[in-house]
């Protein structure tokens, strides 16, 4: 059975920095891409950024891109999110997901096994 547990969010002020981390289990971690979501009050859930099996390859959501920084430590069975320059509109439950390929997507309909998330307060 594949479990995803996040942790690491909280409450930062406007252009602080947080890092979330995904652990994984159930699952030969090495194969499968993973990804990180968003979704705020009201809205849909959204892409934020991928990884492919390697770490080789990674993908961003135009909002974040030069602000997130996707990685992963296939030895720790581990997928971070370094979130800098956090906005408001940062503010979201973040979730992180695997799909049972190797490379990378952005919908989320290609994911198969999800996390409970963690919430993201960014303050003004």
């Amino acid at each position: 059975q594949v479990q995803l547990v996040e942790s690491g969010g909280g409450l930062v002020q406007a252009g602080g920095s947080l890092r979330l981390s995904c652990a994984a289990s159930g699952r030969t971690f090495s194969n499968y891409a993973m990804g990180w979501f968003r979704q705020a009050p009201g809205k849909e859930r959204e892409f934020v950024a991928a990884i492919n099996w390697s770490g080789g390859s990674t993908y961003y959501a135009d909002s974040v891109k030069g602000r997130f920084t996707i990685s992963r430590d296939n030895a720790k069975n581990t997928v971070d999110l370094q979130m800098n320059s956090l906005k408001p509109e940062d503010t979201a439950i973040y979730y992180c997901a695997t799909r049972g390929r190797s490379g990378i997507r952005w919908d989320s309909s290609d994911y198969d096994y999800w996390g409970q998330g963690t919430q993201v307060t960014v303050s003004s």
